[in-house]
């Protein structure tokens, strides 16, 4: 079906901020604060009958200064949501067993002692009571799947480090030798993997992910895969007989390649994995397998150029389970195809699309190949499920509404949570508006324009530019909550899709490949002179900022233009030599830019460092001191050369900070930041660049 939720949303947003605000009061513009009162739904999970949905509910708390993640649950025809975890504690990945009678979940409580214990599996009946610890691995079970009976789950768990197996060796023995003794230091890291860094992990070792099936009833396990592979993303065959999972498994280095495939092994397998059929047969990156309803085919996400790697296109791709060539379904579509799933009559093939600033879920036939829309619309969908019926679930958000539980039925676009309701009510939000302009070069070129809250049509504002992460991302019909934070300081944002992002085909994607800083910054530009043209943007009042790819793309546009009063780069890099064999990503380096000693030309003509004696903007660089992904080296090297040059600068460097922040306190004092940095520069109204000396902390000797 193809249909337009767009309107039917708007039409729920409306209702439901009526109401609200009924009761509230007149809305006021957002705070810093005020931000950590957003909670979003996420995880969608319809039971196999269709009757309720349960999802996972992600929040921050200030005051105990982390992020939480509860699981709830709401009936599939609308009524009163019900929290299923308790609060104050992390649960997340609800999964229905086969019969609907039970929900599993992760969760990570604390121990005996009062420690926080590994993420185990848990299981709540649906009528109600309290929910009963399932497994007791001694490391994280990082996903499960039930199996079609409901006796088995499989789980994904990494090879244990030498201190799990030494403390579940005490815990066998019953002995607490050792408990509450000052700890040992820890031994060197020795490395000798070509891959050997990962964001949220640091340095890595040769431990893996594998596959284990976990008897339900006796509460034993057993390893089905093994090998030095990580093993991801299993899904069951409808007979429970086979588990279909994506792997990495390119000889004889799979450092050396984003190369994954689909493998399948047999659940009862008691070699460990020794004896696994590959199931895809080309060369591309691969995952997300899922089953037909009658286990004659497998589905799964693929690209089909390596030398492209994230520039690729992602298809819906079909291979028959008992082996054979494979078909791709989306190839004329030229739009990212992810978690593919098929519908419950095995004739056609659901699937997430990154098209046009927006992610809807579209449809495409096994026999014709022809893509529809199952939701379209201005829209984010991040996630859906089906129920046996098909009835679906999904968590959608638009730009003025966070994430909330969906469903369609009859092809009616309904919402069934209101997590938000009271607080949107109570603040002014900015609905982003879609525009088009053309680049130096004619390009047609898309992007989000918010408008300050209670914006006054005719007049010249302060404007922010933006440019969003990757580069292979894409600005989409979402809550952004930097954005709105400031839209309500009195700013107009701008979020382009500049060449590089994804949703416009593989052209448009691929067009700034082994050229960052070029194209791209060309068509970022180019919002700004659309927004100067509209009469909106104040020419004398300008910002730019962003985060990691953004960062970047900060660093490029400040070194090439001094139009912007300020600049706000967060996990940026400036010399990419410099980078090799700091960062994760010498995969990436190697395909696109070659090695650095032979092509020294080009990564020098790509590295902002290079322009920094032309930057007179006041530039403010961000990050966390553990991130493996854009390493805070790069802000740092910005920071010391534009001091060296006598230029307006700051470092902020927060600590224990991985990419992508966690603390809500740091986040807090980030925002609290930006909005003081560009007080002071851009709208020069006196405000000090910094916030409140206090939030100043020298780094401890």
């Amino acid at each position: 079906m193809k249909i337009s939720p767009a309107p039917l949303l708007g039409l729920f947003l409306l209702a439901g901020s009526l109401a609200a605000a009924q009761q509230s009061g007149a809305p006021r513009a957002i705070t810093v604060d005020d931000l950590f009162g957003v909670r979003e739904a996420h995880e969608a999970q319809i039971s196999p009958d269709g009757q309720v949905i349960a999802f996972t509910v992600n929040s921050s708390s200030l005051k105990e200064d982390k992020p939480e993640s509860r699981i709830w649950m709401v009936p599939a025809a609308g009524g009163d949501t019900i929290p299923l975890t308790a609060d104050g504690v992390v649960s997340s990945h609800p999964r229905w067993s086969p019969d609907g009678k039970y929900l599993a979940f992760l969760s990570t409580r604390k121990d005996a002692e009062g420690n926080d214990d590994k993420a185990q599996v848990y299981l709540l009946n649906r009528l109600g009571g309290e929910a009963q610890r399932l497994t007791d691995t001694i490391q994280d079970v990082e996903e499960f799947e039930w199996a079609p009976g409901g006796k088995q789950l499989v789980l994904i768990l990494r090879d244990p480090t030498p201190e799990e197996l030494e403390g579940a060796a005490r815990k066998s023995k019953g002995s607490d030798e050792g408990a509450g003794k000052r700890s040992k230091p820890q031994p060197p890291w020795v490395i000798d993997r070509l891959q050997f860094k990962n964001d949220n992990v640091g340095y890595i070792d040769h431990r893996r992910t594998h596959l284990y099936v976990f008897d339900v009833a006796a509460k034993t396990q057993r390893q089905v895969s093994s090998g030095n592979y990580d093993d991801a993303q299993p899904a069951w065959s409808p007979d429970g007989k086979s588990l279909a999972f994506a792997s990495n498994r390119t000889k004889p280095d799979p450092d050396t390649t984003y190369n994954s495939d689909i493998w399948m092994v047999a659940a009862d397998n008691t070699d460990q994995g020794a004896h696994t059929t590959q199931v895809s047969n080309f060369p591309g990156q691969k995952d997300h397998p899922s089953w037909s309803p009658d286990g004659k085919w497998l589905t799964y996400s693929a690209s089909t150029d390596l030398k492209l790697f994230y520039y690729a296109t992602r298809h819906v791709a079909v291979s028959p389970a008992a082996g054979g060539d494979a078909r791709i379904l989306t190839k004329t579509f030229d739009r990212m195809a992810t978690e593919p799933r098929f519908a419950p009559d095995g004739k056609s093939i659901y699937f997430l699309a990154d098209d046009d600033g927006t992610q809807t879920l579209a449809q495409v036939g096994l026999a014709d190949g022809k893509v529809t829309r199952a939701i379209g619309g201005r829209l984010n969908m991040d996630g859906y499920s089906l129920s046996k019926d098909g009835t679906l679930a999904a968590t959608i958000s638009a730009t003025d509404r966070p994430y909330e539980v969906f469903t369609i039925p009859g092809g009616k676009l309904t919402r069934l949570t209101h997590l938000n309701d009271e607080w949107l009510a109570g603040h002014k939000v900015v609905k982003g508006e879609y525009v088009s302009f053309k680049s130096k070069d004619g390009t047609l070129v898309h992007g989000y324009l918010y408008k300050p809250v209670d914006y006054v049509p005719g007049k010249k504002v302060p404007t922010i530019l933006r440019p969003h992460g990757g580069p292979v991302e894409e600005y989409e019909d979402e809550f952004f909550d930097v954005a709105q934070l400031f839209a309500a300081n009195g700013y107009a944002v701008l979020l382009p899709n500049p060449r590089g992002s994804s949703g416009y085909g593989l052209d448009f994607c691929k067009a700034i490949f082994a050229d960052w800083g070029n194209k791209d910054f060309q068509d970022d530009m180019a919002f700004v002179d659309f927004a100067l043209a509209q009469g909106l943007a104040d020419p004398d009042k300008l910002g730019v900022g962003g985060w990691s790819y953004g960062g970047i793309s900060t660093d490029f546009i400040i070194g090439q233009t001094n139009r912007f009063k300020a600049a706000i780069s967060g996990a940026g890099a400036a010399n990419f030599t410099s980078m090799w064999g700091h960062d994760e990503y010498q995969r990436e380096y190697v395909i696109e830019l070659g090695y650095p000693w032979e092509n020294q030309a080009l990564w020098d003509r790509i590295a902002p460092f290079y322009r920094v004696k032309n930057i007179l903007t006041p530039t403010l660089f961000v990050g966390g001191n553990i991130d493996c992904n854009v390493p805070i080296l790069g802000g740092e090297q910005m920071y010391l050369s534009l001091k060296e040059l006598g230029r307006e600068t700051l470092l902020v460097v927060y600590p224990d900070e991985y990419h992508e922040f966690k603390t809500p306190s740091h986040i807090k004092d980030l925002d609290e930041r930006y909005l003081a940095w560009y007080a002071h520069y851009v709208k020069a109204d006196g405000t000090p660049a910094r916030p409140a000396p206090g939030n100043d902390k020298p780094p401890a000797d």
